[in-house]
């Protein structure tokens, strides 16, 4: 178990203690039934406060009883939501925007290829036919496949040693695929990047959601995809701009571009300060507590002990329910590899196979849309649309990038409001339909575009319209689903293969996506179509809604206990950790002000 941090009378005597959470939390010391409640909110600064509900003295419950207080639900905040949460938290947010330079340098390398694969001297160096290009894009999945896995050992040793090496291998395959000499030599240095942006994929997202204040993780996630997205825009548009040189510095320099970011993150990252979690997980339990301390300011001192004791309880709980999901003779220290396979074996277990589905098949469908195909072969895909120059058939592709682009800041204010369910149904929907017109257009006018231009912008439009589309359901929705449906014990191992999926089916498009190109473009549309179409049966009726529901409901839908079980878990070690006294005495301290009130 991991150590606990001491908390004395005069920590909690010298400052009001805070708890951050965006949803209600039950500190149960009896299973007593209440008739009513009442809540108060206690002010902690000028923009943190904890509300607290306990239940009021009824017939049920004798007034001589009230001090045990049966039940506390409990919710916190540091501070405001949004924009201006971020403003007063500029620490946080500065070591978020460094970190997610990890996603730049990952939307970088997606973005530039497909500029690269239709240079002049890129094909006269390189002359690739469909399953060469195909090759050579998918290498860089493939990679990331690996580099996924392989980010796990970060739970080892720590978060910015990972990025750190991550980095480095990144920067080896960058320079050996921009100096290459031979096919081979190119294809082994996007592969060794892939390895580095796979890694970078998992950890930068992981260190912010590791910093972040609980009420503003969802902002600061929200930069990792707005950077990757900034990253393909900036790789599209640097090769636009290089393309036309008359020498190997036309493919050279774009594809060196992302060493200098990559460059100061494997060496600024060591001014970061270390993730709590990993801290807690590993012992360093004082060192945790001097980490949120910078991290959420010298005012809310007292709040990192209620932080660290948060963290320590889900980190047991995490060992306990290894030990329960182990079975007899398996002991709640068991070796890291024993545990890790376990780990891995439980998800296609009856008990959690559903879910593991849930995530594996919205990554199948968040691929097989057609969104990296656009990435990666764009303007091969639009020369079928017969646009004339070469230049117009580009800069229409650099507009799907733009648009993606667009898509986040609608997706960032809209997806808690509308719910998963609708923007994945109402998604596959119009993104089903674009490449549906797309397909009809293309298999009808392709022989003779010269008289059909209205169909040919008929085409792109549609082409913009499915772009939207996903960004605002499938592009966010994908990596915000697999998280939401697995319980705390399992969840870093189901989000773990949900990723993988991604790579996988990231690899296969890659791979795949030239040959039919080649093969026939309208039936490479009606490909993507299919998808998109199977995308909204299995949204409407196999998975369920998880914005703003709770583990019950979540459990109820998978016919399952497991996530009510975690929570009870978690309920009892926290209050054999001291969490509920300690909340019970922020109730007991504020009784005179809420006398005078009443």
């Amino acid at each position: 178990m991991v150590n606990q941090p001491s908390l004395s009378s005069s920590d909690l005597d010298s400052q009001p203690l805070l708890r951050s959470s965006s949803t209600p939390r039950n500190l149960k010391s009896s299973n007593r039934s209440v008739r009513a409640s009442t809540t108060t909110t206690v002010l902690v600064s000028s923009t943190a406060n904890i509300t607290i509900s306990s239940p009021l003295p009824g017939n049920d419950i004798p007034e001589s009883s009230t001090h045990d207080h049966p039940e506390l639900t409990y919710t916190y905040a540091y501070g405001p939501t949004g924009l201006l949460g971020l403003r007063r938290n500029r620490y946080a947010l500065g070591c978020a925007l460094f970190a997610s330079i990890g996603g730049w340098v990952f939307g970088y390398d997606q973005g530039v290829v497909a500029n690269v694969l239709v240079m002049k001297a890129f094909l006269q160096r390189f002359p690739l036919d469909a399953w060469g290009k195909g090759m050579l894009t998918a290498s860089l999945d493939l990679g990331a496949l690996f580099g996924a896995l392989m980010s796990g050992l970060a739970d080892r040793y720590s978060r910015k040693t990972a990025i750190f090496w991550a980095c480095v291998v990144f920067i080896v395959g960058t320079i050996l695929q921009a100096l290459a000499l031979s096919v081979f030599l190119l294809v082994l240095g996007r592969g060794l990047s892939g390895i580095g942006i796979g890694a970078l994929s998992t950890l930068s997202p992981l260190y912010i959601t590791e910093i972040s204040p609980p009420e503003l993780r969802g902002s600061l996630l929200a930069l990792e995809q707005f950077s990757i997205v900034l990253g393909c825009v900036a790789g599209f548009w640097v090769g636009y701009a290089t393309r036309n040189i008359d020498s190997s510095i036309s493919y050279v320099l774009p594809l060196s571009m992302p060493l200098l970011p990559a460059l100061i993150l494997a060496i600024g990252v060591f001014w970061l300060p270390p993730s709590p979690r990993l801290l807690v997980a590993q012992g360093k339990v004082e060192d945790a507590h001097e980490t949120l301390i910078r991290l959420r300011g010298e005012e809310n001192r007292t709040l990192a002990d209620i932080e660290v004791l948060e963290i320590q309880a889900e980190a047991s709980m995490l060992e306990r329910r290894a030990y329960i999901e182990g079975g007899p003779g398996m002991s709640v220290k068991d070796n890291w590899l024993a545990s890790e396979l376990r780990g891995w074996r439980l998800l296609l277990s009856k008990k959690y196979r559903d879910r593991t589905m849930v995530g594996i098949v919205v990554m199948f469908i968040q691929q097989w849309s057609g969104i990296n195909a656009l990435l990666y072969y764009g303007p091969t895909l639009l020369a079928s649309f017969g646009l004339g120059s070469s230049n117009a058939t580009l800069l229409v592709a650099g507009g799907v990038g733009i648009v993606q682009f667009l898509a986040v800041f609608p997706a960032i204010a809209g997806i808690d409001h509308w719910g998963r369910k609708f923007l994945l149904r109402s998604g596959s929907v119009v993104m089903g339909c674009s490449h549906l017109i797309i397909a009809m257009v293309v298999y009808e006018d392709s022989d003779d575009w010269a008289d059909h231009r209205v169909g040919a912008w008929l085409a792109v439009a549609c082409l913009y319209v499915f772009t939207l589309a996903y960004g605002v359901s499938y592009g966010p929705v994908g990596w915000v689903l697999p998280s939401e449906v697995f319980p705390t014990s399992i969840r870093s191992k189901g989000v773990a293969l949900s990723t993988m999926s991604n790579w996988v089916n990231n690899f296969l498009i890659g791979l795949l996506a030239p040959v039919l190109i080649e093969m026939s473009p309208a039936w490479t549309f009606m490909i993507f179509s299919i998808a998109c179409f199977f995308g909204y049966l299995w949204s409407t009726y196999i998975i369920p809604e998880t914005a703003s529901v709770s583990l019950e409901e979540i459990d109820r839908f998978f016919r399952s206990s497991v996530g009510k079980e975690d929570a009870e878990l978690r309920s009892e070690i926290e209050g054999e950790l001291g969490l509920v006294e300690v909340i019970r005495q922020i109730w007991e301290e504020d009784r005179p002000e809420r006398s005078g009130a009443d």
